[in-house]
């Protein structure tokens, strides 16, 4: 019964599309034919893009990555001395329903780490230590060879936890050849991610990796589909970057880093204490984005960053808010923030030494917002001025396209999908390019989703601050005014 409904609620969606398409009279394309030249580039650009990324992708998981498996895996064998195995966790107020699995999981794969392995758990609560150390007394292996430290902080932030924990590991003098393993006190690790992350380090050139990732969301609905979207797609991305090597992120709930860099004083510093310096806002101290930071710093120093497409962690996630629109809000423009702030900066390296996909790749994480908006306003300002019969017509191109982008990345998974896959996807297009304009302007904006620390909106803002606020307002409104008057030259209405 479940697999009629499916294909029937896919019956019905492509039906009305086509129903839409049907009742635009005939002619009305050629009466708007400079508001479709308009459409008719933006979707060449952006189709082109997402076809060019879909193609890198099916190469790196067919082709390149099993290959260079196998290599890093011949010179892994080849060596005397197995890798070490850190572990560095961050808990802040995560139920003990989570933290058990999750410690459970970090134990197991610190049990299964060939040469040993060291657990700094970093926890700001008393009760969540005496967890954790009970979580560890009751594994059913041996632990000999697993050595648990649990760092007892202030509540100050994740980065001052990062950088004590980065400083505590840093006294054990690791090497070239151990790793340590960034994990998200809500994230599951694999049993055998140290067996399977180590051989890559055997390149000198990589400095980090990160992997798929899984997420659980025991409450059906739209945010755990939306959710299970973005990893799909995050999929299909991640690939693309991973045949050169150089992912765009250096994912926070598990990346894993060459233990003797990221122990080096200047990356701890990078990570407790980042920050820009914006023409219009002054120094803007880095409060969220951690991987972020330790991204940048491997990226402006040289080294690639790998991508693990069959190796997944599992992060569960809890919706934020009540409702699934305030919870993608928060959680979009914390994420796009992190993005913003840092992609300016790596813009001005040479694209020599980041390499042209991947400085390209940045590049369009800037201009995709104001593209993904030019559409709509172009099918909005044809309506007005033409003929309102655009509007069907605009939806049934949308409801298309991205019912083939969702068969594709699905496809790339090899699983099917819901049909509000295509709406969800929308959405995070057209939704999230809004919230990249509005933070585009406010990079001082920031806040942890569970934590009450926030920056940029003090309760009594200073002169200062409402000055920078009211400029912020003005340049952003001033941009939307440019975007809407470039549409009208395009479409002939000016």
């Amino acid at each position: 019964m479940t697999l009629v409904l499916h294909v029937l609620s896919h019956l019905a969606f492509l039906s009305t599309a086509i129903l839409l398409a049907s009742t635009v009279p005939a002619g009305l394309l050629g009466d708007v034919k400079e508001t479709v030249l308009v459409l008719g580039f933006l979707g060449m650009w952006r189709y082109s893009w997402a076809a060019i990324n879909f193609t890198r992708a099916v190469i790196f998981r067919r082709f390149t990555y099993p290959r260079r498996k196998a290599r890093a895996q011949a010179r892994y064998d080849q060596k005397t001395v197995d890798a070490h195995a850190f572990f560095l966790v961050t808990s802040y107020m995560i139920e003990s329903s989570v933290t058990v699995p999750v410690y459970r999981s970090i134990f197991t794969a610190a049990a299964n780490a060939s040469n040993g392995a060291t657990i700094v758990a970093s926890v700001v609560d008393g009760a969540d230590a005496r967890l954790i150390q009970q979580i560890y007394a009751s594994m059913p292996m041996s632990m000999a060879s697993v050595n648990l430290v649990v760092d007892r902080i202030p509540g100050t932030g994740k980065r001052d936890a990062l950088a004590k924990s980065l400083n505590l590991i840093a006294r054990q003098c690791p090497t070239q050849n151990d790793i340590v393993v960034f994990v998200d006190g809500d994230s599951c690790v694999p049993e055998d991610i140290v067996a399977q992350s180590a051989p890559f380090f055997t390149n000198p050139k990589i400095g980090a990796l990160t992997t798929d990732e899984d997420v659980e969301i025991p409450t059906p609905g739209l945010f755990r589909d939306w959710f299970k979207l973005r990893f799909d797609q995050r999929q299909v991305m991640m690939c693309s970057m991973g045949l050169s090597n150089r992912v765009l992120t250096l994912t926070g709930r598990m990346s894993i880093f060459r233990a003797d860099l990221a122990t080096t004083p200047d990356f701890v510093n990078s990570v407790q204490a980042d920050y820009i310096d914006h023409w219009r806002l002054g120094r803007v101290n880095f409060l969220t984005g951690d991987d972020k930071s330790t991204w940048f710093w491997l990226m402006k120093n040289g080294y690639q960053m790998a991508y693990l497409p069959d190796v997944a962690s599992s992060s569960m996630e809890t919706q934020p808010k009540p409702k699934f629109f305030a919870s993608a809000t928060v959680l979009m423009v914390r994420w796009f923030g992190n993005m913003l702030r840092t992609n300016g900066r790596a813009l001005e390296l040479p694209a020599s030494h980041i390499g042209y996909f991947t400085w390209w790749s940045i590049l369009d994480q800037r201009i995709s917002m104001w593209t993904t908006l030019a559409g709509p306003l172009c099918m909005i300002i044809a309506a007005i001025f033409y003929d309102p019969m655009i509007v069907p017509i605009y939806i049934s191109w949308v409801m298309a396209t991205r019912y083939v982008f969702c068969t594709g990345i699905c496809l790339f998974r090899g699983h099917s999908f819901p049909i509000v896959y295509p709406f969800l996807l929308y959405f995070g297009q057209l939704f999230g390019a809004l919230v990249k304009s509005y933070v585009a302007f406010r990079l001082d904006r920031q806040k942890w989703t569970r934590q009450t620390t926030a920056s940029g909106t003090p309760t009594r803002q200073t002169l200062g601050k409402r000055i920078n606020s009211a400029g912020s307002a003005y340049l952003h409104l001033l941009a939307m005014g440019w975007l809407t008057v470039g549409v009208l030259y395009l479409t002939g209405i000016v």
